[in-house]
């Protein structure tokens, strides 16, 4: 892809360098050196601000939409802090510019979208990087159609393997991971199983059902991939056994793999779902993760009313009767009680009584939980979680020199998500908690114009992943949010 090799090479020129593994770190040189060497990309918007020109050149993006582009011209304009002006003109079409392929294929449009510096499209990452894009789809027939390119594309994924969670485009293409110890076919990328791998797809087309009204994508293949889910989530309830899915790894980091001949630790049948692998693609170390079914409900919930208004066949029953498991296993088994802040959802349960108090920062996650619904904002135990994992108490909460944030086993300790940071902003109503978020997301960049995966919690410098396309879309919609409702917050 000539805009991914543009992009590369920029990158190089800049010292970094680049790992297709995601748990390794990627250091870049000190920021005076970066501002240095991206000084001679300044043209003459960076020459009137300051601020070096670090975006891809129109020329060399993969996608350009005029509706996105007026967005930005309008934020940067009016908003009084150019820094955040900038980092938002570099972050906001990031997922544009570099990650999507477009393509008609079969008379439909088909829309691949890599996740930044690797290769593949994992279902998450692709449905939350062109999330934000939605609103502007009324006003951008190209982007409309780029958008449905993503549900068909999506709908193709499920039904080669529901199980897996990133693909390649080229169906014959060799993982490095061919090797692991489960049903992997060519053309998937990895095969770790993560209940969110199947409900962010419809989080995607509901809310494009909502934003345009369009029923079109919804036919017999994106049904025939509805009905893959409701029996891939049944199967993983485990009333009737393990299941078909196992999966292991010979790998240093254990996180890496399943234990217990891959089929994890045992848990008690209570309705909820089996997740082997948390959103940081991690595995879990109790299966029942809480966020996560609270996002599978909420999917299913969406799904009920885009089947209602495509008026297609669809076995609702199957539907009704699974919702109706999982609210009894999170009524029963999701709620623990803390010391110092009352009752508070667990983040992974098994059953028996046993619980993990903590959070990642990979959405789902308990922090993210009112921000995929919308419902659980007043909800008083959500409350009290919050207040937990942006707390001491939640052991992947970390406080340094350079910020504060929640971050999780796959980068290491002391390494903060600006994810985290962003999420937490937009699951806040309080302008100086706000506030704090876009200080810190603003100090964190490291010179570059472009959010991170993580950061060291006392040196924004010692980073991972530069191109890292979720993180940037994220922190767009975050700053378009508060450019729209509280524009005080950006001056």
């Amino acid at each position: 892809m000539k805009t991914v090799k543009t992009l590369f090479f920029l990158c190089l020129n800049l010292g970094y360098i680049y790992n297709m593994n995601r748990r390794h770190f990627v250091k870049q040189a000190s920021l005076a050196t970066t501002a240095v060497l991206l000084s001679k990309y300044t043209t003459a918007w960076g020459a009137e601000t300051g601020f070096p020109v670090v975006r891809v050149a129109p020329d060399k993006r993969n996608f350009s939409s005029k509706a996105v582009e007026r967005v930005i011209a309008d934020v940067t304009k009016n908003i009084g802090n150019k820094e955040l002006a900038w980092m938002f003109g570099n972050c906001f079409p990031n997922t544009l510019d570099t990650t999507v392929d477009f393509d008609i294929t079969d008379g439909k449009p088909d829309t691949y979208v890599i996740t930044g510096d690797i290769d593949a499209m994992w279902l998450r990452d692709s449905s939350a990087q062109v999330w934000p894009y939605l609103p502007l789809c009324k006003e951008d027939e190209e982007l409309k159609q780029m958008i449905k390119g993503v549900i068909n594309r999506q709908a193709k994924c499920i039904l080669k393997d529901p199980y897996a969670n990133a693909f390649y485009k080229d169906e014959h293409k060799k993982s490095p991971w061919h090797t692991d110890v489960t049903a992997m076919q060519r053309g998937i990328h990895e095969r770790k199983w993560e209940i969110d791998s199947l409900c962010y797809p419809i989080r995607l087309a509901h809310g494009y059902l909502k934003e345009t009204g369009d029923t079109s994508p919804f036919n017999e293949q994106w049904i025939a991939a509805m009905s893959l889910v409701i029996k891939t989530f049944k199967e993983q309830q485990r009333f009737d056994g393990k299941g078909p899915y196992s999966f292991m790894r010979k790998t240093e980091f254990p996180t890496d793999s399943v234990p217990l001949n891959g089929y994890g630790y045992p848990v008690r049948p209570n309705g909820l779902i089996c997740s082997m692998f948390r959103p940081s693609d991690d595995a879990t170390i109790y299966p029942y993760l809480i966020p996560s079914n609270y996002f599978a409900f909420e999917s299913l919930a969406q799904l009920t009313t885009i089947i209602n208004k495509s008026k297609q066949n669809f076995d609702m029953d199957k539907v009704s009767a699974l919702m109706e498991q999982i609210a009894t296993g999170l009524a029963n088994d999701s709620k623990v009680k803390h010391p110092q802040f009352g009752e508070i959802f667990a983040y992974e349960v098994n059953g028996f009584g046993s619980y993990n108090l903590m959070d990642d920062a990979n959405v789902p996650s308990l922090l993210s939980m009112s921000y995929l619904i919308p419902s659980m904002k007043s909800d008083a135990v959500y409350k009290n979680t919050r207040k937990f994992v942006l707390s001491g108490e939640n052991p992947f909460f970390f406080k340094g020199k350079a910020g504060e944030g929640i971050g999780g086993p796959h980068v290491g300790m002391d390494s903060i998500w600006p994810i985290s940071i962003t999420m937490r902003g937009l699951t806040s109503d309080d302008d100086e908690e706000i506030k704090k978020c876009l200080q810190m997301l603003q100090k964190t960049h490291a010179g570059t114009g472009f959010i991170h995966e993580s950061f060291n919690k006392d040196d924004a410098s010692n980073y991972t992943r530069p191109w890292f396309a979720w993180a940037n879309t994220l922190f767009g919609e975050f700053i378009w949010k508060v450019y729209r409702e509280r524009p005080h917050l950006l001056n």
